[in-house]
C-alpha cells in the first residue's frame, strides 16, 4: 500500500469514512450482497493488476483489452459462484480465465505469467472471503479479519512515523520501518482480541490468529509494493482519493483473506472470534 503524504491524510480519512460503513454493512448482511461487493472489488483489482503489469502494445488501451475483460469477469464471477456453494465451479472459473488470458495475450511481459497470475491474485482471496463468511460463525471471523488488517495498516503507518528507525525493506518500500511493522502487529493483535471479547469468542486463540493475519497482511502489502516497483508504477490506480487504486487499499487484505481461509476451513479457527455455536 502506498504511504500517503501529509496532504493526503484528510482525503484518506474521508474515503475511509465513506467506504468503511458500506463494507461493514455488506459483511454483516452476507449472502449475495457481500459476494457481489467482493466480486466487484475482485474485478477492479484484476483490471488494476493488468494496468500495472501489462504494457501498452500497438496503441492498445490496457483497460479495454479483451483479455483484461475476460480476466476481470473470471475473477469477479468466482466469488459469486460461492454463493451457490459451488467451490469447484469457482475454481474452474479461475483456471479457465487464466488459461484464456494466456492464449489471448502471449505478448505480455513474462509471456502469459503476469496476466494469468493476476486472475489468481484477485480471485483466490475473493473465494476465500465468501467461503469464510458463509460458514457458521464466519460473520465474526470476517469482521475480525477486516478490523485486524485495517488497524495493522493504520498503526504501522503512524507508529513508524513516530518512532522511525531501521527500514523494513528499503529497496521495495522505503517508507516502511521495522518499528512500524512491530507497532502494526501489536495493534492488529489487540484489535483481534477486542473483537473476540465483544463476540464472546476464545480470546487467547484470537490473539494468536490475529497475529498470523496481521503478519500476513503486512507481507501482502510488501508484495504489492514489490510488484509495482518491478514495473515502475507508484500507484495501481486513482479510484480512491488518498489511497490510490483499489489494489493499493486491499493489498494486505487479499493476502490475509487467503490465510483466513486456510485457518478457518482447514484448522477450524472460527471459534477464535465467534461465540459458541
Amino acid at each position: 500500500m502506498t504511504r500517503p503524504g501529509q496532504g493526503d491524510l484528510v482525503r484518506r480519512a474521508a474515503s475511509a469514512v465513506v467506504l468503511a460503513p458500506i463494507v461493514l454493512v455488506a459483511v454483516w448482511l452476507g449472502g449475495p450482497l457481500f459476494a457481489g461487493l467482493v466480486a466487484v472489488v475482485a474485478a477492479i483489482v484484476m483490471l488494476e493488476w493488468w494496468a500495472v503489469t501489462v504494457p501498452r502494445r500497438a496503441g492498445r488501451a490496457k483497460g479495454l483489452d479483451p483479455a483484461a475483460t475476460i480476466a476481470a469477469v473470471a475473477a469477479g464471477a468466482a466469488p459469486l459462484a460461492m454463493v451457490a456453494a459451488q467451490p469447484v465451479v469457482a475454481a474452474l472459473l479461475l483456471v479457465a480465465g487464466a488459461g484464456l488470458v494466456a492464449l489471448l495475450h502471449r505478448d505480455a511481459i513474462g509471456g502469459f505469467l503476469w496476466p494469468a497470475l493476476g486472475v489468481a491474485y484477485a480471485g483466490i482471496p475473493a473465494i476465500a472471503l465468501v467461503a469464510v463468511r458463509d460458514v457458521p460463525g464466519g460473520l465474526w471471523f470476517v469482521l475480525a479479519l477486516m478490523v485486524v488488517v485495517w488497524v495493522t495498516d493504520s498503526v504501522a503507518y503512524f507508529g513508524g512515523r513516530a518512532i522511525g528507525g531501521a527500514k523494513l525493506w528499503p529497496r521495495v518500500s522505503p517508507g516502511k520501518t521495522w518499528s512500524g511493522a512491530i507497532c502494526g502487529l501489536v495493534g492488529g493483535v489487540c484489535a483481534g482480541g477486542v473483537v473476540a471479547a465483544v463476540a464472546g469468542g476464545q480470546v487467547l486463540s484470537a490473539l494468536a490468529v490475529a497475529a498470523v493475519l496481521s503478519i500476513v497482511s503486512q507481507f501482502g502489502d510488501l508484495a504489492e509494493s514489490a510488484i509495482k516497483r518491478r514495473f515502475g508504477v507508484k500507484d495501481s490506480g486513482k479510484l480512491i482519493p488518498g489511497h490510490g487504486g483499489v489494489m493499493d487499499r486491499v493489498d494486505g487484505l487479499l493476502a490475509a483473506a487467503v490465510a483466513a481461509g486456510i485457518l478457518c476451513l482447514a484448522f477450524g479457527a472460527v471459534p477464535a472470534f465467534a461465540p459458541a455455536i
